[in-house]
């Protein structure tokens, strides 16, 4: 009963905040002469840490590599456990325009908000469009703005690491700018798949990990890089769970 009360609770409040936050975005956006919008998506980012304070079942830890410039762009990768992984990355000091799927553009309010904020649609119906997105976010990285991809593609089935897709890794080397890879750990039960009530209360752990440089890469070690990344945030996540990597990996 309390973990539905308090789902009850945590959902009424997201709920409030996104409709008051939906004109304060509009409103910024108009302001915005920024040519990726970044006051803008910064403050669609605030919106997702105002989520997790309304959760007090979500201690969010943080740590890891500093980015002191927050307009050196990086591909940004991130290992995915449940849909509180984006309120949770959001606490993160940088803007980076998200890359999602289309359907979550057409949810209202949240959608409305993710074109205001600049972040980037892929329809994965279409085989034409992920060549189209990739196109979208090497622009926005020439325009000094990192870019954010789940490469697993959708949330984690058990909490292990799942393949990763070459797409984010095709991007940083084509665009010759840096990977900065992003371990989180604690979230797969916060908000489980296909329930409204959240889990039990659960300590966070999100980890910066030390930026991955593509410069003098080709395409043709596109693989290479992506599995260098991704063994890097399976070793992160075995740490903290003080197993062995095979045990986190779920193509082991």
């Amino acid at each position: 009963m309390t973990a539905i009360l308090r789902s009850v609770w945590a959902w009424l409040a997201v709920s409030v905040l996104i409709v008051i936050w939906l004109p304060l975005l509009a409103l910024i956006r108009a302001f915005d002469r920024d040519p990726v919008r970044y006051t803008t998506g910064r403050w669609f980012r605030r919106l997702g840490v105002m989520m997790t304070k309304v959760n007090p079942a979500w201690r969010l830890k943080k740590s890891g590599h500093p980015v002191r410039d927050p307009r050196r762009p990086y591909v940004v990768v991130s290992n995915h456990q449940s849909m509180a992984d984006i309120p949770l990355i959001s606490h993160l000091p940088w803007e980076m325009k998200w890359v999602g799927k289309i359907e979550l553009f057409r949810v209202p309010f949240t959608g409305w908000m993710m074109k205001l904020a600049g972040d980037i649609p892929v329809d994965r119906k279409d085989p034409r469009s992920g060549a189209k997105m990739l196109l979208h976010a090497k622009r926005v990285l020439e325009k000094k703005c990192s870019v954010m991809f789940f490469p697993e593609g959708t949330r984690s089935r058990d909490g292990r690491v799942g393949k990763f897709s070459d797409g984010a890794f095709h991007l940083a080397i084509k665009a010759q700018v840096p990977v900065l890879p992003i371990a989180i750990d604690g979230s797969y039960d916060c908000l489980p798949r296909k329930s409204w009530i959240f889990g039990k209360p659960a300590n966070i752990t999100l980890k910066v990990l030390p930026p991955v440089d593509t410069a003098g890469l080709t395409t043709e070690q596109t693989s290479e890089l992506r599995d260098r990344v991704r063994h890097m945030i399976i070793d992160q996540v075995a740490e903290w769970r003080e197993k062995q990597a095979a045990e986190v990996d779920a193509l082991a």
